[in-house]
């Protein structure tokens, strides 16, 4: 069950589905539970690092462009609910915000760095995954979110985006 794309890691990869999320008001819950519906569209993000600052616009729209589509648009913040709050601002209510204080649920993502973006789907597959920001990669993942979804897909690059820049690695 794999399969390679050139760019953005377009995987076949079962996460650990008892991987815990914790929204910013409730209770953690196995990734299985949040899976029940919609497949995930997460964006990771380290709040204490500028390159995740740098992305949070772009990140934001395109998360926007898929809240009406069949997937559950999400933070996934590598902090406390306070530090998430305070990053994302505003930002931090239009999404489900998952906190990850200590990165064990980006780590249990094959995550190494952030900021990041995945496609999970309900059956704890994690199909595609960009690390860092680099537009062509990001644009691979958000394609197998459109082809998961049937939904048409944001531009990217977009005006206003960054220029390509590597993440910087999450806390161990």
């Amino acid at each position: 069950m794999s399969r390679s794309v050139v760019g953005a890691l377009a995987l076949r990869t079962v996460v650990a589905v008892d991987l815990e999320l914790t929204p910013l008001d409730g209770d953690a819950r196995s990734m299985s539970e949040w899976l029940t519906t919609f497949p995930l569209v997460a964006v990771v993000l380290d709040p204490y690092t500028h390159e995740s600052a740098w992305v949070l616009d772009s990140a934001r729209r395109i998360l926007t462009h898929f809240n009406e589509a069949d997937c559950r648009p999400c933070w996934i913040v590598t902090s406390d609910a306070a530090d998430a709050r305070r990053f994302l601002g505003p930002y931090a209510e239009e999404f489900l915000t998952f906190t990850d204080p200590n990165g064990a649920t980006a780590r249990g993502l094959g995550m190494g760095s952030a900021p990041a973006i995945a496609l999970i789907r309900q059956d704890g597959e994690l199909t595609a995954k960009a690390e860092g920001w680099n537009a062509d990669e990001w644009r691979e993942v958000v394609e197998a979110v459109t082809a998961l979804t049937k939904w048409s897909r944001p531009e990217i690059p977009a005006p206003g985006d960054p220029v390509p820049f590597p993440g910087t690695s999450l806390p161990e």
